[in-house]
């Protein structure tokens, strides 16, 4: 019989390969695999998994049910690295939804999760999904402010990111600007992304692998 980790390997696989109805099929056999297994975190990333399966073929509301379980067993477990990246992924159902506003309200709270347990890199990652909505909302000066932290928290810049981080700069030295110093950047941003279980994987691209 399959392990655990042999279901979870092969879910990716069929995941990557977009065999979507077989990977979760596989993930949902993965999660009773980690159960029987006592792993029951790995178990609640299989949820996750799956749901980010129900995410893509458009199955919104099952996608975040399974979520909202997965975030109350790592909250059960104070694990905040994880359930932050569980908040994360919920945004992304609701930004798929086209709500900016709840997705947005989620990322921000995963990015101050991932500021609290020092992870630079989600929190600058999901900062920048955020300003993304900014932008898409017309919020230019919020969207502004919020590209600027992000990018100070992240470590390997695209060149796209570089680019418009050498903008702001730009910007910043003709007009002043930043971050006030007086102000957190809880104060300054309106909310928190995407946020995936892993950061290399793109929202809805491939499931999380820790």
């Amino acid at each position: 019989m399959a392990t655990g980790k042999e279901l979870q390997d092969q879910g990716v696989k069929l995941f990557q390969d977009r065999d979507y109805e077989a990977a979760q099929g596989i993930f949902k056999q993965a999660t009773d695999a980690f159960n029987a297994e006592g792993a029951s975190d790995m178990a609640a990333e299989m949820q996750v998994n799956a749901a980010l399966v129900d995410r893509t073929l458009g199955n919104y509301e099952a996608s975040a049910t399974a979520m909202i379980a997965a975030r109350q067993v790592f909250a059960g477990m104070g694990d905040k690295l994880r359930e932050a990246q569980v908040i994360g992924n919920l945004g992304g159902v609701y930004l798929a939804q086209g709500n900016n506003e709840q997705a947005s309200t989620l990322y921000r709270e995963a990015a101050d999760l991932f500021k609290e347990v020092g992870d630079e890199e989600k929190y600058g990652q999901t900062l920048l999904a955020m300003a993304e909505i900014q932008m898409k909302d017309r919020k230019f000066l919020d969207a502004l402010v919020t590209y600027e932290v992000a990018l100070d928290s992240i470590q390997d810049l695209n060149i796209r990111q570089r680019m418009m981080k050498g903008l702001i700069g730009l910007k910043n030295r003709v007009m002043g600007g930043g971050v006030p110093a007086s102000e957190t950047v809880a104060d300054v941003v309106p909310d928190a992304t995407a946020a995936r279980l892993s950061s290399t994987d793109e929202p809805g691209d491939t499931p999380p692998k820790l």
